[in-house]
């Protein structure tokens, strides 16, 4: 008789460790251990090798992306992520995958017992076919990059609250989103009028899959949505889509605004950077802009909304009900750079309402 596969479950919520358990104990041929985090983890596995590891990207102490890259260079084993943060073709995803995950499962933030006992056959067989995986070691992680800030790209404004741009300027609207964005940013676009005000946004997406995005997001607007290239010009009923790897900047040209790209280096950990963008627009069109702040994980854009803000733009953050993960919204709230807290379906009347405030002043 085969030996039974050995599975360890890490995940921080107490109904994913109940409910795996429940529904992997059905197969007499698997054994489930499971852990809160990835110490608690590590040590079960120091004391018993699993064949297998179920894990979740989200969690206290050691984030699964961490506990991952530990494992594949110390003692690689496979690994099935499953996370709602991992939706196939995500950022998570891709990165996941990149540090040696197997196979990536997405699961949903609301419902996840019942979906995981209707996915049984799924994750059951999805676990054994990763146990047979070969898995390599991997080099160690490299030391964390310094953690720049957006004044390597360019400077902070003066100290002083900008003065409004002329009227009669057309305003702009400049958008940051990170895990949960995609949709989000559907939601938003999608109720933007033919005539909307001039729109920039940055996602964090990796390169290849920006240009997909924005052709997806094209189909499904009344606006136009495309990917952003160097001095394309920011104007009423467009969106422009920063481009994986590269920060897009907003600049002032006679009397209208264009997008400019650079390489340098990763802002708040990313390229694009939503800090970077927030704060072009702050120098670019000050009280003339429309900041908005959508779901993601982290604090990247906090600091350059309080910047916009400061330079006399209406400033928008996604509440935490309507959000996917409430990393940038809260911080950018706590930095006291927001003016409104909305829901995602009252975000885009909202930026219509202060862009038609701005052409009025």
């Amino acid at each position: 008789m085969p030996a039974a596969l050995s599975v360890l479950v890490v995940d921080d919520s107490a109904v994913v460790r109940q409910a795996a358990t429940a529904i992997l104990s059905q197969d007499p041929g698997i054994v489930v251990t499971v852990a809160a985090d990835p110490y608690i983890a590590l040590d079960k596995m120091g004391r018993s090798r699993p064949d297998v590891i179920l894990l979740d990207l989200e969690m206290p102490r050691m984030d699964g992306l961490t506990f991952l890259r530990k494992i594949m260079a110390e003692d690689p084993i496979p690994v099935v992520v499953c996370s709602g943060l991992a939706a196939r073709g995500t950022d998570a995803a891709i990165r996941a995958l990149e540090e040696g995950a197997v196979e990536v499962l997405a699961k949903p933030q609301l419902g996840i017992r019942d979906f995981l006992h209707d996915s049984a056959t799924v994750l059951i067989d999805t676990l054994r076919g990763a146990a047979a995986a070969k898995v390599r070691r991997r080099a160690p992680a490299p030391a964390p990059a310094p953690r720049h800030s957006a004044d390597i790209v360019l400077p902070a404004l003066p100290a002083r609250r900008m003065r409004p741009t002329p009227s009669g300027d057309a305003p702009v609207v400049a958008v940051g989103a990170s895990t949960g964005g995609t949709e989000a940013l559907g939601v938003l676009l999608t109720a933007m009028p033919a005539d909307a005000p001039g729109i920039v946004v940055v996602q964090h997406m990796p390169e290849p899959f920006t240009g997909a995005f924005a052709r997806r997001l094209h189909q499904m607007c009344r606006i136009e949505v495309k990917e952003a290239a160097a001095g394309d010009a920011v104007v009423p009923g467009r969106a422009l889509i920063a481009p994986g790897n590269h920060h897009v900047l907003l600049r002032r040209q006679g009397v209208r605004y264009v997008v400019e790209l650079s390489d340098a280096p990763p802002v708040s950990r990313h390229r694009p950077s939503v800090d970077v963008l927030f704060r072009s627009t702050a120098h670019a069109a000050g009280a003339n802009a429309v900041g908005v702040i959508l779901t993601g994980m982290g604090d990247d854009g906090a600091a350059g909304l309080l910047e916009m803000k400061q330079a006399g733009a209406a400033t928008i953050a996604q509440d935490e009900r309507t959000s996917v993960v409430f990393g940038m919204p809260k911080e950018a709230i706590a930095k006291g750079g927001v003016d409104q807290v909305l829901p995602l379906p009252r975000i885009a009347g909202a930026v219509l309402k202060a862009a038609g405030a701005r052409i009025a002043a």
